[in-house]
Formats: structure tokens, sequence, C-alpha cells
């Protein structure tokens, strides 16, 4: 199943389905296209069939999960996006064919289908203990990046002796290759298991460390090598203090997962009462609705 809403990519065509007639789009001195011969046109198009596959889905679950996604929701995520590029933000929403407007709409489009997912997507205590092997709490550490193991050696050696939050920071603004960081002593913002910025190393290296431990030999990445140190790790604790957390992970998990997103949709296009007027249209939903899965458990 093709994903209903890839942010910043996928297409987004903005022309009205219902109320096609003999008004006219374009004029050339070839003659006129009016509304109804762009409609005949465009239905045919797979890119057509998309949007108005998207259009029904939007309809219907504005109308069950509209009143819990909220306009400062959307602004809140797109303010996220708009941090996250920077000064490249505007070119990045023109290659992709969107606006600001256009953009916000898919952003609210996969915020209503996330809240439909958390409905209609079942977790079982099998599925929390599965997301538990993998759970790590939120921590902050501070790290120093070098090039050379000579220099980690170095810095290792000096931790040896004060192993100290200021000491670390002075290091960090000493030798560290992370201009990002090491202005700050080295310190990263906050991340759990779900940190798709750092290597598979650095994360494990970073989650075994108590309050106040350093990796005592650098950690070879392809960044370079890294020396961590824990400032703060809360500890993993209980299953059942996380049992929030690991609904969230499990459901943003889901929105990646084409089998749960189709049966999830499934689920709600036959709630919704469907029914395609035209003809032509007329199996659009078909791998859908059609579908034993829009009866079943939604995993």
């Amino acid at each position: 199943m093709k994903k209903w809403l890839i942010a910043l990519a996928g297409i987004l065509l903005t022309f009205t389905l219902a109320g096609c007639g003999s008004k006219t789009v374009a004029s050339t001195n070839g003659g006129k296209i009016t509304e109804s011969q762009y409609y005949s046109s465009m239905k045919g198009t797979s890119s057509g069939k998309q949007v108005l596959q998207q259009m029904i889905l939007n309809k219907v679950l504005e109308k069950d999960y509209g009143s819990k996604v909220s306009k400062k929701a959307v602004t809140k995520q797109y303010n996220t996006y708009k941090q996250q590029y920077g000064t490249s933000f505007s070119t990045v929403l023109s290659q992709n064919g969107l606006t600001t407007g256009t953009f916000k709409e898919q952003i609210r489009s996969n915020l209503l289908l996330k809240e439909a997912v958390k409905d209609k997507a079942k977790i079982t205590n099998a599925d929390l203990k599965k997301q538990w092997k993998s759970y790590e709490p939120k921590v902050t550490v501070q790290h120093i990046l070098v090039a050379k193991k000579d220099t980690s050696d170095t810095v290792l050696k000096a931790l040896k002796k004060d192993s100290s939050e200021s000491n670390f920071s002075k290091l960090a603004k000493k030798y560290s290759t992370d201009t990002t960081s090491k202005s700050n002593g080295g310190k990263l913002a906050a991340f759990d298991n779900t940190n798709t910025s750092y290597s598979s190393k650095f994360l494990k290296a970073a989650f075994a460390l108590k309050n106040g431990a350093y990796t005592t030999s650098a950690v070879k990445t392809s960044n370079g090598y890294e020396i961590i140190r824990m400032v703060k790790n809360p500890g993993k604790g209980n299953m059942s203090d996380h049992t929030a957390d690991l609904k969230k992970q499990i459901w943003d998990n889901d929105m990646s997962d084409s089998t749960v997103l189709h049966n999830v949709v499934a689920k709600v296009l036959k709630a919704g009462n469907v029914k395609i007027k035209d003809n032509d249209l007329k199996n659009i939903l078909s791998s859908y609705l059609s579908t034993s899965s829009s009866s079943s458990s939604a995993k």
C-alpha cells in the first residue's frame, strides 16, 4: 500500500471533484478547457485517483477525529519542520510542490490518521513487552568527538584525573570537533531509543552509562572517536511506569507500517459509509473495502 501521506513528499492537487461543469479552466487560441473536461481527464490518472482517495479519507477522518487535532498541534509540528530545515525550508517546500497552506493540510491529514491508528490499532500486552525490550527513557549526555585515536587517548587520560561535568566541558571546548555542541560543553539535547540522529554504537554506549559515568574507551563511529559522559539517566525502571511512552512509540512505529495503516484505513472507510457515485471510479477503494482486513484486527 502506498502511504496516504508522506511529509514533504507526494502529490497534493487542489481541484474540486464535485460540481464540475462547463466553467472554463483555461482557454487557448485552439479552444477552451472546461471543468468537466479537466475532471474527466484527471480521474483516469493515478495522480487523480490518489487525490480522490485522500479527499475521501480526509472527509471521514475529519468527521471522526477532527475535534482531537487542534490548529495549535498542526502549527507546532509545522514549526518543528521549519526549524529542522532552517533557511532551506521554503526551498524544500517549493521542490515538493507545497506551500505553507498545503503543507499544513498534509500535517493535519497525518495527525488525523494517527488518531485513527490510536483508535483502531489495538495494543496488546505482548506489543508492550516487545517494545519494552528496546525502550530507553530520555537521557542527557555530554560528548567529545575527535578525529584521531591519539586525541581520544589524551582526553581519556585527562578524564581519569577529573571526570567532573565542568572538566568534561573544558575538554569538549578544547578538543571536540562537533562545532554544534562544543561551546555548550559537549551537552546534547535529551534523547531516547527512538533517536535516529546518532549511530547504534553511540546509543548503546550512552544508555549503558549511569549518572556521572563516562566511556573509559572511545566509541568508534563513522564520525570519528566519541567519548560520552552521562549527565542524567533516570533509569529504565519498571514497564508499568512507562506504559504511555511505550504506546506512543508503538503508534509512531505503526505510522510507518504499511500493513497496519492499510487495515486502519479499511476500518475507517468501512465505518464511513463511503459511496462512489461515478461509475468510472467505483473501484477506487476496492483494495480497502473489499478486503477481510476491514473487519479484522488492525494488527
